[in-house]
């Protein structure tokens, strides 16, 4: 989707080229290096840990000794204060590196649009950014506890069980994911995240309570547009960094290019048909680990 830039630069909501200069320069700079920063920490803590853990990966076969993991298979160290605090400071670089990249557009035009307004622009930006952020780290408390479940769950079931209920949980959630692609929901998210022009006009506040509250706002945008693609992550493996990549591209074409709607679609058809080859047992469990 796209908007008419000289009839918004009328409004009043773009900055004069001449108001972004350098501070627009800095803020790509920033963004990119902090993206890079999320992603060389990413992918330490991927290859440091033993294997990718997931819901569904731990629950096709546990693994013992897994205490000091900061992602999924935590039921050898059980429900902790500091395995949670760990599970989501992973969470939330992870979450930064995945979704930085697609949200840099919306960053960049709401910083336009505060420069119009104030040549104070770089508080009121990372502030903006710091709520976006929020939403993710925040939704890493309830994946925490459904992986903390999911494990407890799994190891009270023999491994002949978790062998068959592994495929049809990843299955299930698989084909969940897919669908959710074609509901209105993903729709009407996707389509907010995709206009960050028409995002910017019906949403702005000023002041820097207002950055976080739009930053806060956006990121809710995004997460009913990206939830269910998550579920896949935490089910088939939080910490394989395949998915990982695969999952930021998908949502990075999603948002930004023309042909986001379409990808969505296919995307979702895609996920239905692997969801059923795993759940029936055609595609091994060994692809996701």
């Amino acid at each position: 989707m796209s908007e008419p830039i000289g009839d918004l630069n009328r409004a009043g909501w773009l900055a004069p080229a001449s108001l972004l200069g350098r501070a627009r320069l800095a803020l790509f700079v920033s963004l990119f290096g902090l993206t890079a920063a999320a992603w060389a920490l990413t992918v330490y803590l991927s290859a440091s840990m033993d294997m990718p853990m997931g819901i569904a990966v731990a629950g096709g076969e546990m693994h013992e000794g897994m205490a000091g993991m900061a992602m999924g298979g935590m039921s050898a160290a059980g429900w902790s204060l500091p395995e949670a605090a760990l599970f989501l400071l992973v969470w939330t670089i992870m979450m930064t590196a995945m979704m930085l990249p697609a949200a840099a557009p919306m960053i960049l035009i709401f910083a336009s649009a505060q420069a119009r307004r104030s040549p104070a622009t770089a508080v009121p930006t990372w502030i903006f950014v710091a709520g976006y952020i929020l939403v993710w780290a925040g939704i890493g408390l309830l994946v925490y506890v459904l992986v903390q479940i999911a494990s407890e769950a799994a190891g009270r079931l023999v491994a002949a069980d978790r062998a068959i209920w592994a495929p049809l949980a990843l299955g299930a959630t698989l084909i969940g994911a897919g669908l959710y692609q074609f509901t209105p929901a993903k729709r009407v998210c996707l389509s907010h995240c995709q206009s960050p022009f028409a995002f910017v006009a019906q949403h702005w506040r000023d002041g820097r309570l207002g950055a976080l509250r739009m930053g806060l706002r956006h990121g809710a945008y995004c997460l009913g547009c990206c939830w269910a693609l998550f579920a896949v992550l935490v089910a088939a493996g939080v910490m394989s960094l395949a998915w990982m990549l695969l999952l930021t591209l998908v949502v990075f074409v999603e948002k930004v290019t023309p042909m986001g709607s379409r990808v969505a679609r296919l995307v979702g058809a895609a996920l239905v048909v692997l969801g059923i080859l795993v759940g029936s047992g055609a595609v091994p469990m060994s692809l996701f680990t």
